[in-house]
């Protein structure tokens, strides 16, 4: 038998290891940034094509590199950062580990100029999926200008399992994002596809957080300061208030790299203990300074994750730096322990007690109402309703109703959350909220573009935006305005001008706040359906809701004339049903 082990080819080889360093276009804008950072630019130009796809280019006033150490900076593992094992630990660089161009360049079609101030030429070369093409002198300013055409053009595979444009523009935003802040005092620029969408200048770290998310964020930081000798931590949280149910402006810097520590998230999720509601997140941007010899880089080829010597220690650290800050600036409530006393409701002695009353109907039946099917309403503010009217009534399910019902539906609320019914001996328990929402649902889905009824408003609701959130409206642009919703945006704020008929003002920031919070409002492959979702769950009547006896069975005819009433249009069960065998059960 022949021997079966042998050497991979070259190309092969650094195809594989170009899989671990570049996963997307956004792996290459992360690695060309760093390395005009680390050539000591104080002017760095980004500009991408197709998200990415078909083109990217940084432009750097670094210090350039000679003919030699620019062709070799394309051999894997060649490196001017780390000459033996121990100087891993001394590394304050962004990269060291000779892996990123190499990895682009087996994967892409490479041009790079790029020329020292101390000669009066640069050079020139073209990399086509890791073979050199070409090497020549050229005239080219001093720094590095280096264009990635075509990614994964030989390595089709790959190329297919790129998102979408949109998708894929939002990680390369993340990347730019996460550069900047850690770099305030540099000049950047982003140009995609033609339009400038930022341009920064070098500032300090407060004002650079309000250059890249916004007037959002005004007023809304709180510095966090504090230093010991395991670890200097500064930077800015959110006060409460800014707190969001989706996590994206959130970050953490270990000697002004970005790094990505769920253990360390949960030590500010701590600290903002009972301060903010369960599965919200505060805005945070913290840096951390410590002895690179205490913590370990060199554990993913991304570098993003690391390991501290001492992870507890800097967590103790961390939390508590930030709830001192939320302190200092009074987002918490403290007791005055110089003050001699406290505003503590004493009870007077010799007060007669008076025991509550109850007042208690014992003729109420919630049985008793006769069915009567009349419209029921959308609700709206102040508990006010009003009419809508479904195009289509199915007959109800003949799994569920299989024979006309003899006597009238009769329907009871239970605390003012779910509704109470009978069925041939079995008893329903419906989520008000969930059958309202799939009502709702199916109603706006029969409506989107066809001439939907639109309200206009008195004065525009008015809400701050982010720059990926002003881009996944406009990229959903066309579906709200199939729905009725009339809108501007100036800059970074929205303005809504004109909504639905059958919405009322007071939902609206929450719908677009859902809306905006989700990663599938775009992703998905019907955005449409997935806006009608939202704007199902934003009109629909809530928890804490009283019905009236009208309502509430005009709700449960309604949800069970759907032709899909199981589940919510969020996947979530909507009624119990409970037969009287278990019921026995459970007095047994």
């Amino acid at each position: 038998m022949s021997d079966v082990i042998r050497l991979l080819p070259d190309h092969v080889a650094n195809q594989i290891a170009a899989g671990e360093v570049v996963q997307r276009p956004a792996s290459v804008v992360k690695e060309l940034l760093e390395n005009a950072i680390d050539a000591g630019a104080n002017s760095i130009k980004l500009i991408v094509k197709d998200a990415g796809r078909q083109g990217i280019e940084v432009i750097d006033n670094g210090v350039g590199m000679s003919g030699t150490d620019a062709r070799m900076a394309f051999e894997r593992h060649a490196t001017s950062k780390i000459s033996r094992t121990e100087d891993i630990f001394q590394i304050r660089t962004k990269g060291f580990r000779g892996e990123a161009l190499a990895s682009i360049a087996a994967v892409a079609q490479v041009d790079l100029r790029t020329r020292r101030e101390t000669e009066e030429l640069g050079t020139h070369i073209v990399i086509h999926g890791g073979e050199l093409k070409s090497q020549e002198p050229v005239v080219t300013p001093v720094g590095t200008m280096i264009s990635v055409r075509n990614l994964f053009y030989n390595v089709p595979a790959r190329r297919n399992f790129l998102k979408s444009n949109q998708v894929e523009l939002r990680h390369i935003l993340d990347e730019f994002h996460r550069v900047a802040l850690a770099h305030e005092s540099i000049d950047f620029q982003l140009i995609s596809n033609d339009v400038e969408v930022f341009r920064l200048t070098g500032t300090h770290t407060a004002q650079r957080i309000l250059h890249i998310f916004g007037k959002k964020m005004q007023g809304q930081l709180v510095p966090v300061n504090e230093e010991t000798d395991v670890v200097k931590i500064t930077g800015f949280i959110g006060k409460p208030e800014s707190a969001k149910k989706s996590r994206g402006e959130q970050f953490f810097f270990a000697n002004n790299r970005f790094i990505k520590s769920g253990y360390l998230h949960k030590a500010l999720q701590h600290a903002f203990e009972n301060l903010i509601s369960p599965g919200e997140h505060p805005a945070y941007f913290i840096f951390l300074e410590i002895d690179p010899e205490k913590i370990d880089i060199n554990i993913h080829p991304t570098k993003t994750e690391i390991k501290f010597e001492d992870e507890a220690a800097i967590y103790g650290q961390l939390r508590a730096a930030v709830k001192h800050a939320l302190g200092q600036y009074q987002v918490t409530p403290a007791l005055d322990f110089d003050r001699p006393d406290w505003d503590i409701p004493i009870m007077k002695q010799n007060r007669d007690l008076k025991m509550p009353e109850i007042q208690v109907d014992r003729n109420y039946n919630p049985f008793q109402t006769e069915f009567n099917l009349r419209g029921m309403t959308t609700p709206g503010a102040g508990g006010t309703f009003h009419h809508y009217e479904l195009e289509t009534h199915a007959k109800p399910s003949p799994e569920l109703f299989s024979k006309a019902e003899e006597t009238p539906l009769k329907v009871m609320q239970w605390q003012q959350a779910y509704l109470i019914t009978e069925y041939q001996d079995d008893l329903l328990l419906i989520d008000q909220h969930r059958a309202h929402q799939s009502v709702l649902y199916q109603k706006f889905i029969k409506s989107k573009n066809k001439n939907a009824l639109s309200q206009q408003l008195l004065f525009a609701i008015e809400m701050e935006l982010s720059h990926n959130e002003k881009e996944k409206i406009k990229n959903s642009e066309e579906f709200w305005i199939g729905y009725g919703f009339d809108f501007v945006i100036d800059e970074d704020l929205l303005m809504v001008n004109a909504i639905p008929g059958d919405m009322q003002s007071d939902m609206i920031l929450p719908l677009f706040q859902d809306f905006l919070s989700s990663d599938e409002a775009i992703s998905t492959t019907d955005p449409a359906d997935e806006l009608a979702k939202y704007m199902a769950k934003a009109a629909s009547i809530k928890k804490g809701t009283r019905l009236g006896v009208d309502q509430m069975q005009h709700l449960v005819q309604e949800l069970f004339a759907l032709e899909q009433f199981i589940y919510s249009p969020f996947g979530k069960r909507i009624f119990k049903s409970i037969n009287l065998h278990e019921i026995s059960k459970f007095l047994d």
